[in-house]
């Protein structure tokens, strides 16, 4: 199979092309295996693209009339940390974006809430709040960095501290005005006084996260995560058309499990990702710090998080909103991060596989630049057969099991230029999947390889414009 050109500025790769973006496209063997026809010149795509940008910045039109470029929707699963550092660049061109997040990290600060108070894991969806907050003025600044705060490492300065927040005399209320301090503060408090309740429990205040402490005791307050969301939400003024969205909508805690081919079942997320081997301490995302599994990762599942038999496997039930969502985006997105534990985890849950397999939009993986513990040895082919197996749960109860087709979950790839996992374009044909896109990267100290985020953008940008404008001409040729 020979490489055919860039369809969008005709350079046969592996030369760069002129829009920045790099092909990897191998041509079909046959009519049958021909990739989809999203062959817009590059000079329309950026024109789409600006006009989106625009938009999303809120242009005005004459007379009131609707804007001329309107912002794609799109629904991404994703964790709280890797997509966050594209967050802002996403906002420039559509907030009409919902963001499904796991709800079952026990790390961190969130682990020690978890561990006192119960209920699901929260610090993902406030990380995601935190980056979609507003910012444009002083008081949305001043609230942001007060619910973005970490306490000290030292137990004793983190304690001291927070009670000066809790208090209402930190330096970190500067700013905030009378109405959202007293709405603030009343959920710290009622966050403490839920700790100081369950005193055969010691808190530990190490590193702790202000919004996290928040955003619990407004859970616990409602006992609704959803009004928490939206609580948290209002306060921090994310945009109104963007979701940020449980894949359980749960007050309970929430265990996740896998199974290696070996065999073995590890509880827990952290454990599977960062092992802390019991002790309380801070998760190092570094990629070098942990040492690889025994075994390659055969399945994510939900564990029991009570009663005598914790490995029993449950099956928690999906959040509708985030089906009703999946109905009707114009592009699905596995974002890059940790793939079993932060991407998985919301696939293998009855409802999602058959509803993305139903839809002919764009769906697209970001490939990760570098390989963490969970995917030592992966190649890219790899990643789409595990979300394919979480999508089809084809590890798990045969009767509930699908046997879709990896290309009716993933239908495109985008990769982070040098990045470490190997690109088996042979394999990705033989799966269905032709449109293979390199895009400019950068090199974080800490995690190796990533995308550039404007870059990568632009990248999304085109294949939903390319995709859309085939729809336009598909109806045009039946009204024809």
């Amino acid at each position: 199979m020979a490489l055919v050109a860039c369809p969008r500025c005709n350079i046969t790769p592996p030369q760069a092309s002129a829009c920045g973006i790099r092909c990897l496209l191998r041509a079909p063997r046959s009519a049958a295996s021909r990739p989809p026809p999203w062959r817009l010149r590059r000079s329309r795509a950026m024109a789409v693209y600006e006009g989106w940008h625009s938009a999303a910045a809120g242009a005005d039109t004459d007379g009131g009339a609707p804007a001329p470029h309107v912002p794609p929707s799109l629904l991404v699963f994703s964790g709280g940390t890797a997509f966050n550092g594209v967050v802002e660049e996403l906002k420039k061109v559509t907030t009409r974006v919902a963001h499904v997040l796991p709800v079952s990290d026990d790390g961190g600060s969130t682990a020690e809430i978890v561990r006192v108070l119960g209920g699901p894991a929260v610090g993902d969806i406030r990380s995601r709040c935190l980056r979609l907050s507003d910012e444009s003025t002083a008081e949305a600044l001043s609230v942001r960095k007060l619910l973005g705060h970490r306490l000290p490492i030292d137990p004793s300065e983190a304690k001291l501290e927070w009670y000066q927040i809790v208090e209402g005399d930190h330096t970190l209320w500067e700013g905030v005005s009378r109405p959202y301090r007293e709405t603030i503060r009343a959920f710290l408090v009622y966050f403490h006084s839920e700790i100081l309740r369950r005193s055969a429990e010691m808190f530990c205040f190490t590193n702790g996260s202000i919004g996290n402490f928040f955003f619990a005791g407004a859970r616990i307050f409602f006992q609704s995560l959803d009004a928490a969301i939206f609580l948290f939400s209002r306060v921090s003024q994310i945009p109104a058309e963007s979701l940020v969205l449980p894949v359980i909508s749960t007050n309970d805690r929430l265990t996740l499990g896998c199974e290696l081919w070996d065999g073995t079942i590890i509880r827990g997320q952290n454990e599977i990702s960062h092992p802390s081997n019991g002790r309380r301490e801070i998760v190092n995302k570094d990629c070098n710090s942990c040492s690889t599994l025994p075994s390659r990762i055969k399945r994510v599942f939900y564990m029991s998080s009570e009663g005598s038999n914790l490995l029993h496997e449950v099956f928690p039930e999906v959040n509708h909103t985030v089906l009703e969502q999946l109905s009707k985006v114009d592009c699905i997105v596995y974002a890059m991060g940790s793939l079993f534990t932060s991407v998985c985890p919301s696939l293998v849950l009855r409802g999602i596989g058959e509803t993305i397999a139903s839809r002919s939009i764009p769906k697209i993986l970001l490939l990760n630049g570098s390989h963490d513990r969970e995917t030592a040895g992966l190649s890219a082919s790899g990643f789409v057969t595990a979300i394919t197996d979480s999508l089809n749960r084809t590890y798990g109860d045969p009767h509930k099991s699908l046997k879709n087709h990896t290309n009716d979950y993933v239908n495109a790839i985008l990769v982070p230029e040098g990045g470490q996992v190997p690109l088996d374009i042979e394999n990705l044909a033989a799966q269905g999947i032709f449109h293979v896109v390199t895009v400019k990267s950068i090199h974080d100290p800490k995690v190796g390889v990533i995308f550039d985020a404007r870059s990568l953008i632009q990248a999304l940008t085109i294949l939903i414009s390319e995709h859309m404008d085939m729809c336009v001409s598909k109806v045009q040729n039946v009204v024809m």
